[in-house]
């Protein structure tokens, strides 16, 4: 059985929870888009099933569709859905139409349960990481873009994965 996950904004006037398959934090994602709305370090997300998000405050939940490709001739706007809170800021989820059956929730606004430590921690998107940047401690696989591995395939090869 998925493994119910029960998150809130750092102010609490959004809650939320949201049924997942997939609830190892194994990758750090540091791309500009993460650390500029995440924070310097980053952010990890989970995967969780959009027809189990169950939110209260609702009304206090603002989207932000990130930009690609900032100040190119390819400049373009992410078909992906930042949901955060409007009052503090927090991240909450990430969605995308392309995916209508997943949602992304950042781990950072996880409250419950007590997330897994993986063994390894998957570090991607170096080549948008300025030097100033520290990966974390531990071990580690590092990769320039993406990983091989999506959140499903990863949590399978690993054991992780909870039907």
């Amino acid at each position: 059985m998925p493994v119910k996950l029960s998150g809130s904004c750092h102010c609490g006037a959004v809650k939320f929870t949201v049924d997942s398959s997939t609830p190892v934090p194994y990758q750090l994602c540091l791309c500009s888009i993460c650390r500029k709305v995440g924070g310097v370090g980053g952010s990890i997300n989970l995967g969780g099933d959009s027809d189990t998000l169950k939110v209260e405050g609702k009304e206090n939940i603002s989207v932000y569709k990130a930009v690609l490709n900032r100040d190119t001739p390819e400049q373009s706007i992410a078909s992906s859905e930042r949901n955060f809170c409007s009052k503090c800021s927090s991240m909450l989820w990430l969605y995308d139409e392309s995916w209508p059956e997943l949602i992304h929730p950042f781990a950072s606004v996880i409250d419950s349960p007590e997330l897994k430590v993986p063994e390894t921690l998957v570090c991607a998107k170096l080549n948008s990481k300025p030097a100033y940047v520290r990966l974390p401690e531990g071990n580690k696989e590092t990769y320039d873009d993406f990983g091989p591995e999506s959140l499903e395939s990863w949590h399978k090869k690993n054991k992780e994965f909870v039907k």
